[in-house]
């Protein structure tokens, strides 16, 4: 395993990390805890979930799993909050009121009782900055916070929150999570900049698209059985032809070299500017050995020039994925 230190901060993480949001859903308790300690075996030691994912389950999950098996101390433990949990008004957001409570439940589910990394999951147009980052200043002065973080924030939304958290001594946000992939690379406009000019690191979700980048999804074929799409319809709407068929050039470039098209995916993420890691899906142990493979790509500058040229134009393009809270 390959690590890395999280922008200038002083945690280091597995360049390789474990996205758990299929945890409860498509990965039952058996399989969730077999791809856990698949990925503890081989080094990934970030394990990153949030409140949401299949509604409280994947925390609830993963802290049964580390509890049982004792892996808790071998992990860096993420989580986030700020997406709806409810319809009522303060179901979501950046408020003290839904941190405090959010964290607590947390806290509750992955029965631990400090989260090694705590990150807003999108910015609040709602709740000033303010009062979201005094209180992540709480979290970590008691103790049940060590780090803070952010995901789905613009440049300009984090650009924001570092300048607040330097006036008011606040511990600042060490990371940012957005949607980074080969056919997603609109951070490269203006968040990849800042993070490398203010000392923060990407910790990149989607790094496969979805799965697009496996080679798996066709252009004018049905999603194989099994795979998300099938199991969420919804899912096939960004499913565009143009990125499936760069999907198809970068698994021919794979073949080409010697490695599977996860593998090259994943190799070129994690030495992108920046990325401290690329947090990698699986609901099968097998899927996390094929992550893994990332590490064994052969890279070199000509490798990296080939799949720019494939796959420049994703920097104009929409995001793949976005999640964003509303101003009301």
């Amino acid at each position: 395993m390959q690590y890395a230190r999280v922008g200038q901060s002083g945690l280091v993480v597995s360049k390789i990390g474990l996205g758990t949001n299929a945890f409860g859903g498509r990965a039952d308790p058996r399989a969730t805890r077999a791809v856990i300690e698949e990925a503890v075996a081989g080094g990934i030691t970030l394990i990153d979930t949030a409140n949401v994912y299949t509604r409280t389950q994947s925390e609830s999950l993963i802290g049964e799993i580390l509890d049982q098996t004792g892996l808790r101390g071998q992990v860096i433990l993420a989580t986030k909050a700020g997406l709806p949990r409810g319809e009522g008004p303060m179901e979501r957001g950046g408020s003290r009121w839904h941190l405090i409570r959010e964290l607590e439940g947390s806290l509750r589910r992955l029965r631990t009782d400090y989260i090694d990394l705590y990150q807003i999951h999108s910015f609040d147009p709602n709740t000033p900055l303010e009062e979201t980052l005094y209180t992540l200043d709480t979290m970590v002065r008691s103790g049940k916070v060590r780090y803070v973080g952010c995901s789905n924030y613009a440049a300009w939304e984090l650009a924001k929150a570092l300048a607040i958290s330097r006036e008011q001594h606040f511990p600042p946000f060490i990371s940012v999570q957005p949607g980074y992939s080969l056919v997603d690379r609109g951070p490269e406009r203006e968040l990849v900049p800042l993070c490398l000019d203010q000392g923060v690191g990407i910790i990149a979700y989607y790094p496969l698209a979805g799965g697009i980048l496996t080679g798996k999804y066709r252009p004018g074929s049905p999603p194989p059985p099994g795979s998300r799409a099938e199991r969420e319809p919804n899912f096939q709407a960004r499913l565009d032809d143009d990125r499936l068929a760069v999907a198809q050039a970068i698994a021919e470039l794979a073949r080409e070299i010697g490695t599977t098209p996860a593998a090259l995916a994943l190799a070129w993420l994690i030495h992108r500017p920046a990325v401290a890691s690329a947090i990698a899906g699986a609901t099968r142990p097998e899927q996390v050995a094929e992550n893994l493979k990332a590490l064994e790509v052969p890279w070199s500058p000509a490798l990296e020039a080939r799949l720019d040229a494939l796959t420049e134009r994703f920097r104009w393009a929409p995001p793949f994925a976005e999640y964003r809270l509303p101003k009301t």
